[in-house]
């Protein structure tokens, strides 16, 4: 990961605690057959907090369910937005991108 200057602790901080909540969350709250269990890899957000690109690999290494995974996450990134929101104590929650990890 890149160094980011003042306020990379801050950001790195908000970074692990949104991949614990959302790798919570999707194994919890997400019922998207599509989805599958998956494990988050990485969050990379953005200075402002305007968006973050979640990594994600299906659970297993199947690479077959990646194009399935990543629908069935970007359906339910508006629902994650607000938990991630709520729970990570953010007024304004990021917009996420899911990619798959390769």
């Amino acid at each position: 990961m890149a160094t980011r200057g003042s306020g990379s602790s801050r950001l790195q901080r908000m970074e692990a605690q949104m991949q614990r909540v959302l790798s919570e969350l999707i194994s919890r709250e997400v019922r998207d057959p599509r989805v599958g269990p998956v494990t988050i890899t990485q969050v990379e957000l953005a200075r402002d907090l305007s968006h973050a690109q979640i990594y994600f690999v299906p659970l297993g290494g199947d690479q077959s369910g990646h194009p399935e995974a990543l629908a069935g996450l970007r359906a339910a990134a508006g629902f994650l937005r607000g938990e991630v929101g709520r729970q990570v104590g953010l007024r304004h929650a990021p917009r996420l991108d899911f990619v798959a990890d390769e």
